[in-house]
């Protein structure tokens, strides 16, 4: 009897550590710290003084003593429970976000995380299929060039 060839199987996605660095290219933000958060279910971004102009939302991602203005198309609104458990409805726009050599296009919400920790998360819809993450690892794929010592 012939014996089946069995199928390769497809490769593993990247592995990424519980914390990147990430940039935002179409907001000129970054890099920036993201936890990556496979308990979160959305994207989050630190931002302040966000105001609402018709279907465009202006506001400021504050990045090392330096102010971003930034404005984007706003995608929707979402309801949101916090890991405090406060709920709150938040604007939700669409940006790429660079992980590495990776490119996402994904939903965000924009909300005052400055006492969070980082300032942005990555929740599970923002990466599925995308990654696989190491929760014991930090900044796999965003490593820091270091500086060679002169001989």
């Amino acid at each position: 009897m012939p014996r089946l060839k069995a199928k390769p199987s497809p490769p593993l996605p990247p592995l990424i550590g519980w914390r990147e660095r990430v940039r935002l290219p179409e907001i000129g933000v970054g890099p920036i710290v993201a936890k990556i958060d496979t308990g979160a279910r959305s994207a989050a971004l630190h931002a302040t003084e966000i105001r609402v102009h018709g279907a465009s939302v202006d506001f400021v991602v504050p990045v090392n003593g330096r102010n971003h203005h930034c404005s984007l198309l706003i995608k929707g609104q979402r309801r949101v429970k916090s890991t405090s458990g406060h709920s709150e409805t938040r604007i939700v726009v669409e940006t790429i976000v660079e992980i590495g050599s990776h490119r996402l296009t994904t939903e965000v919400t924009l909300t005052d995380r400055a006492d969070m920790g980082v300032p942005m998360l990555l929740g599970r819809a923002s990466m599925r299929g995308q990654f696989i993450v190491h929760p014991g690892r930090s900044f796999i794929v965003s490593q820091k060039k270091r500086k060679s010592i002169p001989k």
